[in-house]
């Protein structure tokens, strides 16, 4: 009947158990299996007491080599696969185990090794030795790593020519035990070199706990240091340290892009995670840290045992990676003409050109040179009347041509808001090339109204307003809102309104109207092209058009005498002041390069914006006279 019970309810039948290992007992503790794995998980824990209490006859000093082990191989984590019985014999047990150790800036180790268990009245301990870091380890030994970073690898121009090369600077700052009077040495880094006297003199609150520490305000290379140090070296405070540097062909040449190296902060550290630590030099801003991975590779080290005795072996080496050279698209002499157009520029500003066929970043500039703000990339503002080159696609591709007739009042009223044009211009009865050449708002704003639903937004698409792209660095490109009334759509039209572009949108509008085909920007050589439209038929000619008769006999007439400039003014509005300010536009294009220049608050952009473009296509010419005569020679 048992029998019968149990075939008819197998539920009911006792459950098999795992036979104990041979002198293994049932007693509290447990198998070496199970103990092996307390160990290990408190080990991973960096619990050292729940360690200790799976041991016999611990060292007096398993805390401080536990301790010692951790600090000296830089152990931030450890982790264990499930330990293996490998023998057992009467009253010893060995446990095969393996480990992963993820050693600090170099990565994982991997060791194999071996806990040795005794068995002590019916209970089963660990017989702690040195060999259960590594197999090869002996009373007595200690743990080493070396780690080493190996040259960072150079940025380079388009040409494949380093744009960064090994140097030193010389650093600026202050010991601020020895300062005597604190508004002079705000005063005098400021008037010398640009530095915020609000930042010097709260670093020098800041640290009277520390008066003997250097507090370093800017590095300056040879040639600029040569040039302050007479007027800096006998105020009281100043000190001068060398530093080793990554130097750029000429001071300021492309900071913002290129960016800058230096020790790793606790921003940086945190986003660039492994294998970085404190102490590591690494690019903070530009490309330099946004190619920093590629740029650095990986560090090399070792993991080494030192006897006792002397000597000592290697147990792992972390081979590394050799950083790798990141070519951009800047050309030299580009991005040297730029340099030159702003040089004495106070006003924040931008200068960016690229090359209409491609899309490529040829130079890229922004101002003030002590402002980590990369405007030329990041800064979006209205773009006024250069985003007619816009609207006049619009109007093109609805059939209007530069030569159809067109009203250019004093002023017109959309939705109940009343538009003038920019310094009382009124021209009557005439072109929409005359209207193009002189920037009449109210006859855009007209033509603009006549347009299909829909029509400047597409057209906007066209030009890469609305269109995300990647640049190599950040950059939120344009934007080109759906205008709310017709007041909007009026302001919209003459780029005002909530229409915002970078310099360099603006930089790729001009060279789309020049070439038919908007392409996104790049700044790196061998990065894969981004998106690219095709604006309407036949426009780019008809733009072409518009944008010389802008120089030869509109608001850009002054730079009438260079030869072949195409291009618009800009004058942006902006803020609450009566009469508002005004940002300083001029996009333009000559030989196949489209360019934009912007400066912040500046003023009225056939003044200021076009001069600088002037001494831009200047310095180019004279960049390609001097190739040319050492070409010849």
């Amino acid at each position: 009947m048992g029998l019968c019970l149990l075939l008819l309810f197998p539920a009911c039948a006792p459950r098999a158990t795992k036979p104990a290992a041979p002198g293994v007992p049932a007693a509290p503790g447990g198998g070496v299996e199970d103990l092996a794995r307390r160990y290990l998980d408190a080990w991973a824990r960096n619990d050292v007491a729940a360690q200790r209490q799976v041991l016999v006859d611990a060292p007096p000093d398993f805390d401080a080599q536990h301790a010692r082990w951790r600090q000296d191989l830089g152990v931030v984590a450890s982790r264990f696969d499930p330990p293996e019985l490998e023998s057992q014999a009467g009253t010893t047990a060995v446990v095969r185990f393996r480990g992963v150790h993820t050693l600090r800036g170099l990565g994982d180790w991997e060791v194999e090794s071996r806990l040795r268990f005794e068995l002590r009245a019916k209970r089963w301990s660990l017989r702690w030795t040195p060999e259960v870091f590594h197999p090869d380890a002996r009373p007595g030994d200690r743990f080493g790593r070396t780690r080493t970073w190996g040259p960072r690898a150079a940025l380079l121009d388009a040409n494949g020519d380093p744009l960064t090369v090994p140097g030193e600077v010389i650093r600026i700052g202050v010991l601020p035990g020895r300062v005597k009077d604190r508004a002079a040495v705000a005063n005098v880094l400021q008037a010398q070199l640009g530095v915020d006297p609000a930042k010097v003199l709260a670093a020098l609150s800041a640290a009277s706990a520390q008066p003997e520490k250097f507090l370093p305000f800017i590095d300056v290379r040879q040639e600029r240091y040569q040039q302050v140090r007479a007027v800096l070296s006998p105020v009281p405070g100043i000190f001068f340290r060398r530093a080793p540097a990554r130097l750029t062909p000429a001071e300021g040449f492309a900071a913002h892009t290129l960016g800058r190296v230096g020790e790793v902060t606790a921003e940086a550290l945190q986003a660039l995670g492994a294998p970085y630590q404190p102490g590591d030099l690494v690019g903070l801003s530009g490309l330099e840290r946004a190619q920093e991975r590629t740029l650095a590779g990986l560090p090399s080290g070792e993991v080494r045992l030192q006897r006792r005795a002397g000597g000592g072996v290697v147990l792992y080496r972390f081979d590394g990676e050799p950083g790798r050279a990141v070519r951009t698209t800047l050309r030299r002499d580009v991005q040297a003409a730029a340099e030159a157009a702003l040089a004495d520029v106070t006003l924040p500003a931008a200068l960016v050109a690229v090359n209409t066929e491609t899309g490529e970043v040829l130079a890229v500039a922004s101002r003030p040179l002590g402002e980590g703000w990369h405007r030329a990339l990041m800064g979006r503002y209205p773009p006024a009347s250069t985003f007619k080159l816009v609207t006049a696609e619009a109007l093109l591709e609805s059939g209007l041509t530069p030569d159809s007739r067109v009203e250019c009042p004093l002023e017109v009223t959309v939705g109940r808001k009343r538009f003038r044009n920019f310094e009382s211009e009124v021209l009557g009865p005439t072109t929409l090339r005359r209207a193009f050449a002189m920037s009449c708002n109210t006859t855009f704003i007209q033509l603009a109204s006549r347009l299909e639903p829909h029509a400047l937004e597409d057209a906007a698409r066209r030009y890469g307003f609305g269109v995300p792209y990647d640049v190599g660095l950040p950059s939120p490109g344009a934007s080109f809102p759906v205008t709310s009334d017709a007041a909007e759509r009026a302001a919209a039209a003459m780029g005002q309104g909530r229409v915002l572009v970078t310099p360099l949108h603006m930089a790729t509008v001009v060279a789309a109207a020049d070439t038919g085909v908007w392409r996104a920007p790049r700044l790196l050589a061998d990065a894969e092209g981004g998106p690219e439209s095709r604006l309407g038929s036949g426009t780019s000619e008809a733009l072409q058009d518009l944008m010389r008769a802008v120089v030869t006999e509109g608001t850009a007439k002054s730079a009438a005498n260079i030869i072949g400039l195409r291009g618009k003014t800009g004058t942006a509005e902006f803020g609450t002041d009566v009469p508002p300010r005004t940002h300083a536009w001029f996009v333009g294009v000559r030989d196949g390069i489209g360019f934009a220049v912007f400066v912040e608050g500046g003023g009225v952009g056939g003044r200021v914006a076009l001069p600088l473009a002037v001494r831009f296509l200047q310095a180019l010419d004279a960049a390609a006279v001097l190739t040319f005569k050492g070409d010849a020679s």
